[in-house]
């Protein structure tokens, strides 16, 4: 071969061979694009019912069947669209939400202008829609990508959207959709997250013929209340919280309300529904101290945020979003979460409630009751304790006397009242009173003293009886039974100072006798060294030892003899996890600490079966009340319960 012909430039192909690329028709497009936009009925649901919210509309009437595989309709009596609009609106990136082209100032729930023509390419889609005003009614057909022009038709002021078959035009997408029931639980689900982002406007849900809801313009707190069960509704605790422009608000269930999954964490930021990771990891963090491993709590939280601060454009589904300031949000949530629960036991938004017969109905017919006293007056709630009384307030008794446990007559118009403490009950002696007293570390001098203060300062009000010698019965000011469990609850007291002394200062550290090294990837070892400072805090003493080793140098003594290695190795994970979470905060370090905290805790706290005089439990009441997290023990389980009377009639089947 010669030279020229190494160098001879190839052959041109022949005019007649064609291409491996080929551009595709404009009906596959769609239909491609749309996979990425509807992939199941809850998405293409999520996308009608934020078109109605845009559109002004106070009302939105959503009936679905088949779990909206079959068939869903959406009303609203939102602006409207007349037969010019309606024809773009089914065409590719047509919306009428975006005023300028930078996508910063978004504020609109949609905004891509692709939501009606993917759903119109892979389902039978009508759209019925009449502007304020107007005197008729335009429609409008997509079958399959194919559109039939608008024609005059007769409808209500505002828009009908009816889907049907869908992802009929698309049969794979179709085989892999889950059941009827399972996708009807799915949507009912963005549908209740939507409700809550428009707390003000009527939501209405008709899942196959059966009402799920129907809930009028509310309250954010009302929305809220009314989009959770009741025992999760009961007692929302307030969050508020503010930060370099950004604002957070809403409403968090207290630690002993929890669920299996995250499905009850509501978030919302400018508005719109997300469900984003750092938020939820914030939330976790928030409650880790607190509630039952493996649970998830029960939030409802709305943060607000600069439009420059925050990029919604980062999926078509738009639930992420990215923050420009990812640690200032983390921060703000977390602050705010823990200083909502930084309440003591008994005050309002920490009410554990007993309820497994709440909801069923009353089967046995009762005589009405008569509260009224002889003189046909309503007589106050009265509680006897020793000497003192509840009557709307902790004070000296105003009247009414109960002698002991049983009496031999009871007047039927009698007011009800808790029975006077019997010493039989109670320690045997004084000597024993006092040695239990002692060993419990529980204060003497706050029983009678505290008894005599308002009720509103007392609410878990005062102790009348002691069960099983494990359990106090209180009686609170309104009248509404307390269960304290007395190990769990002296158990987070002991807690809570043991980890204010070990953490007050810096926790101290053992030494190791041969320093252990830790290979690890770059980006922990990178993390790890960053955290340094914090970690000597925790007693963790740690160096570069060159490339990707990390030396151990001390470990905190109360560890005991832990596995380094494995320590720092579950600490870089969870680093590395969450880039901006610091070790004071991961389970790998600082649950650990809080493990043998809570271990020293239980063994020097109060233990079941041991009996307390009167004096003890109403002191162990007040330090409950006064203890920041004392609604549940170290273990997340609830150290009381409260039954109102509303609660005691329905577990009785009065209601």
């Amino acid at each position: 071969m010669s030279a020229d012909d190494l160098f001879a430039e190839p052959p041109s192909p022949a005019p007649s061979q064609e291409g491996i690329v080929r551009r595709l028709s404009e009906v596959v497009v769609n239909r491609i694009a749309a996979g990425e936009v509807i992939e199941r009925p809850a998405a293409a649901l999520k996308e009608l019912v934020e078109n109605a919210i845009d559109s002004g509309a106070r009302r939105v009437d959503i009936a679905l069947e088949g779990g909206g595989i079959d068939r869903m309709i959406v009303t609203d009596d939102g602006c409207g669209m007349n037969a010019a609009d309606l024809a773009l609106a089914v065409e590719r990136h047509c919306t009428s939400k975006l005023r300028d082209d930078t996508l910063v100032q978004i504020t609109t729930l949609g905004f891509r202008g692709e939501a009606l023509p993917s759903i119109g390419a892979a389902a039978r889609l009508n759209i019925t829609s009449r502007p304020q005003g107007e005197s008729g009614a335009w429609r409008i057909r997509v079958e399959g990508g194919r559109v039939t022009a608008p024609h005059p038709a007769s409808g209500a002021p505002g828009t009908s959207v009816v889907v049907e078959d869908l992802f009929f035009a698309t049969p794979a997408r179709r085989k892999f959709l889950k059941s009827a029931r399972v996708e009807g639980r799915h949507a009912e689900s963005v549908v209740r997250r939507l409700a809550l982002a428009a707390f003000d406007t009527a939501f209405r849900l008709m899942l196959d013929g059966r009402l799920v809801f129907d809930l009028p313009a509310q309250t954010l707190q009302a929305r809220a209340a009314a989009l959770l069960d009741a025992a999760e509704a009961n007692g929302l605790v307030s969050v508020s919280g503010e930060r370099d422009g950004m604002v957070l608000s809403g409403f968090i269930c207290p630690p002993s309300v929890h669920r299996a999954t995250a499905a009850g964490q509501f978030m919302l930021v400018n508005g719109r529904p997300v469900v984003d990771p750092l938020l939820r990891t914030a939330v976790r963090v928030a409650y880790r101290r607190v509630i039952e491993p493996g649970r998830h709590p029960v939030v409802a939280l709305s943060l607000n945020v600069p439009q420059q601060m925050v990029d919604v454009n980062v999926h078509p589904a738009k639930t992420e979003l990215r923050f420009a300031d990812e640690a200032a949000v983390r921060s703000l949530v977390i602050g705010s979460i823990q200083r909502a629960l930084e309440h003591g036991a008994g005050v309002a938004g920490v009410r554990p409630v007993l309820s497994s017969a709440i909801g069923r109905q009353a089967r046995i017919w009762y005589p009405p009751e008569n509260t009224s006293g002889r003189d046909g007056t309503a007589q106050p709630y009265q509680t006897q304790v020793g000497s003192t009384a509840l009557a709307g307030g902790l004070g000296p008794s105003a009247g009414f006397s109960a002698p002991g446990f049983a009496e031999k007559r009871l007047d039927f118009d009698a007011p009800p009242a808790a029975r006077t403490i019997q010493s039989s009950i109670l320690p045997a002696s004084a000597s024993e009173s006092r040695e239990t007293c002692a060993e419990a570390e529980v204060p003497t001098r706050a029983g009678q003293e505290s008894a005599l203060q308002p009720a509103v300062e007392y609410p878990l009000g005062a102790a009348v009886a002691q069960v099983l010698d494990t359990y106090i019965l209180a009686v609170a000011a309104d009248g509404s039974l307390i269960l304290v469990d007395q190990h769990a609850a002296h158990e987070r007291l002991t807690h809570q100072r043991l980890r204010e002394q070990f953490l007050s200062g810096r926790v101290q550290a053992q030494r190791l006798l041969v320093p252990d090294v830790v290979d690890l990837p770059p980006a922990q070892v990178e993390s790890l060294l960053g955290a340094t400072p914090l970690l000597e805090r925790l007693g963790v003493e740690i160096e570069g030892f060159g490339g990707q080793s990390v030396l151990i140098r001390a470990l905190p003594t109360m560890l005991g003899a832990t596995d380094a290695v494995s320590l720092l190795r579950d600490l870089a994970d969870e680093l590395e996890r969450d880039e901006h979470g610091t070790p004071d905060e991961m389970a790998a370090l600082d649950g650990r600490l809080d493990a043998v905290i809570a271990r020293m805790a239980c063994h020097g706290s109060i233990r079941a079966g041991r009996r307390l005089s009167a004096e003890e439990m109403n002191a162990l009441l007040r330090q409950m009340e006064a203890t920041p997290l004392a609604g549940t023990c170290s273990h997340g389980r609830p150290t009381w319960l409260k039954l109102s009377r509303g609660d005691l009639e329905r577990l009785f089947g009065r209601r």
